[in-house]
């Protein structure tokens, strides 16, 4: 994979990625999808942790990755900026 990636950076410039966190807000997303079931009970809040997303809503995450392919990205970063 390294090689492939050499490969392409030979040849063009490669896209990556924009701000993960503020296409998340574009969702409106309140505590329950944050939370999810799995963490349903915890007793902090949770709103704003984008992380949790990839195990509460892994469909907004997917979608999100997927606008940023189809706007022409090469590259897509993963949702761990907190982890």
């Amino acid at each position: 994979m390294t090689n492939d990636i050499r490969n392409l950076l030979a040849a063009r410039i490669l896209l990556l990625d924009g701000g993960f966190g503020t296409m998340v807000q574009g969702y409106g997303l309140d505590e329950a999808d944050y939370r999810g079931e799995r963490f349903r009970d915890w007793n902090v809040q949770l709103k704003g942790c984008n992380d949790l997303l990839a195990l509460t809503r892994p469909d907004t995450v997917r979608e999100i990755h997927e606008k940023y392919l189809q706007a022409g990205a090469d590259i897509i970063t993963t949702d761990s900026f907190n982890a």
